[in-house]
């Protein structure tokens, strides 16, 4: 027998495509405002390794406005009250323990447990449903609008669902995204990123440490009895550097981290080693009629800063509070779509800006893409001169600009 309150399957008010940091919020927020929403998550569960993991001050603020912050805490994480680099030898510190309100740091927390905090709390509302192992296979449009989805169930059957707005929270490589036909600006970026993992000892350093040399690049994610290690390649050179055999990586990982040369060897084959093509783009526009993106669907991030949970977040918040009204009438037009952007595509513009300025100016020059540097960049030497510019840079990573306060329906 039919849940009376629930939609019939085949329709929703809100459908979601992706379960991810923005799909999962933007699901729970509308859900505590009585929107009848689903979320399409093309997998089973959360379980992918090496996704971010970094929960920054403002989305820990936001999880206590929304009364989950005891849930949170419960989880298991590391807090981390310092980000250190070290860049051709100049070693500088931004300090997170000077950020104002109650979360003075950064936690690390598995991006699984995160997103089951989040369907947990929205599955108790009687308006949310969340489809696991459903693939949006790409729009549905009736008169030139999207009216929904063409999807692929957990059976393997194809069908449709019928929405008055989709939202694409389907990442970089976004289904729909790519048959929206919206224009896109690219960045680009010089680097790729391996991700793999080393044990780590007690009296190893704590915290977020990243090293970067001429050539050579990494950063060293603490996550107590191990390191979870991005390190940088050049972009483009994922193919020909694994074909140099697993030692060429353990040489240029201990050549750049001597210390970590005791347990090098648990580095066994490049099974171990993940790879992430680094994109740095941004939509022109976010939407068109009945289709709206949030999150890296809208603005793909670069690593740098683990600031794209936390702005996906944020994008998703703010849709809540600009969407849940029109949405609850049935009235949602592009005009509400295009408040959306236009909330959210100044703090997006910002990071980038921050974080292509690191590219170049930075990373750049660490992997020795740009040889007319061999010192510490002017940004690097002058944070370790102005005490007052490390406590912006940890404002700007740990809650950036704009941040989002959680709609009043939704808080509990």
């Amino acid at each position: 027998m039919a849940d009376p309150g629930k939609a019939p399957l085949d329709v929703t008010t809100c459908l979601v495509a992706g379960g991810g940091p923005a799909g999962m919020m933007l699901g729970l927020l509308l859900a505590r405002a009585g929107v009848d929403v689903t979320v399409m998550e093309k997998h089973a569960d959360f379980l992918r390794d090496f996704r971010g993991d970094t929960v920054h001050a403002s989305t820990l603020r936001l999880l206590d406005e929304l009364g989950l912050g005891d849930e949170f805490a419960a989880l298991p994480h590391r807090m981390i009250d310092s980000v250190n680099a070290t860049v051709q030898d100049t070693t500088v510190k931004v300090d997170l323990t000077r950020l104002p309100g109650p979360h003075k740091h950064i936690a690390l927390v598995p991006q699984w447990d995160f997103l089951e905090l989040l369907a947990s709390a929205a599955q108790d509302e009687p308006t949310f449903r969340l489809m696991r192992s459903t693939e949006v296979l790409g729009p549905v449009r009736s008169g030139g609008r999207v009216t929904g989805v063409r999807y692929r169930g957990a059976d393997g059957a194809e069908a449709q669902m019928r929405a008055d707005l989709t939202v694409g929270c389907d990442g970089r490589s976004s289904t729909l995204r790519a048959a929206a036909g919206l224009a896109t600006r690219s960045f680009g970026a010089p680097m790729d990123v391996w991700w793999f993992r080393l044990p780590r000892h007690a009296g190893d350093p704590h915290g977020l440490n990243g090293i970067f040399r001429s050539g050579h690049g990494c950063a060293l994610i603490d996550r107590g009895d191990y390191f979870q290690i991005a390190y940088l390649i050049r972009k483009g050179a994922d193919a020909a550097m694994r074909a140099e055999g697993i030692e060429s990586l353990r040489r240029q990982v201990c050549e750049l981290v001597p210390w970590l040369a005791d347990r090098i060897d648990a580095l066994e084959s490049f099974d171990d080693v993940k790879l992430l093509d680094v994109q740095l783009d941004r939509l022109r526009r976010w939407y068109t009629d009945g289709l709206l993106f949030i999150g890296d669907a809208a603005h793909a991030m670069s690593p740098i800063g683990g600031v794209g949970i936390n702005l996906a977040v944020a994008d998703a918040v703010a849709a809540g509070r600009i969407l849940a009204d029109p949405l609850r009438r049935r009235s949602v037009t592009t005009r509400h779509l295009a408040g959306v952007q236009a909330r959210r595509w100044l703090p997006a513009a910002i990071i980038q800006r921050v974080q292509r300025t690191v590219q170049d100016r930075a990373i750049a020059v660490g992997l020795g893409t740009d040889t007319g540097l061999r010192t510490a960049p002017r940004a690097v030497r002058l944070v370790n001169r102005f005490p007052a510019l490390g406590a912006v840079a940890a404002y700007g990573v740990a809650i950036g600009p704009l941040p989002e306060h959680a709609p009043a329906y939704a808080r509990r």
